[in-house]
């Protein structure tokens, strides 16, 4: 549906390859993919162009059984959770659980 005056994003490859990720994701979505959706949703919502992209967010939201208000509440849950990008929400992972138990 490109019509002459659709325009590229200039992140365009980077969130393509995003995309790609969340549509190759197993399982419930987590606060990362969550958050990812939620970034690119905003970004692209009004864009003119990009329509692929577009549509894969809107498929992944149907699969996942939300909407863009639902995803928008998620996230904003996970970021008054303070979870960061990179972070784990189970705090029994990681090598500072492993520490713990040797000190005990």
């Amino acid at each position: 549906m490109e019509t002459s005056t659709d325009q590229t994003h200039p992140l365009y490859r980077t969130d393509r390859d995003q995309v790609d990720s969340l549509l190759g994701h197993q399982g419930n979505p987590g606060p990362l993919q969550l958050t990812v959706a939620a970034r690119l949703l905003m970004r692209y919502g009004d864009f003119p162009g990009a329509h692929d992209i577009k549509q894969d967010i809107q498929k992944l939201l149907a699969d996942w059984g939300l909407d863009s208000q639902s995803l928008n509440a998620r996230c904003r849950e996970i970021w008054a959770s303070g979870w960061k990008p990179g972070q784990q929400l189970d705090g029994d992972l990681g090598s500072g659980a492993d520490v713990a138990d040797q000190e005990s």
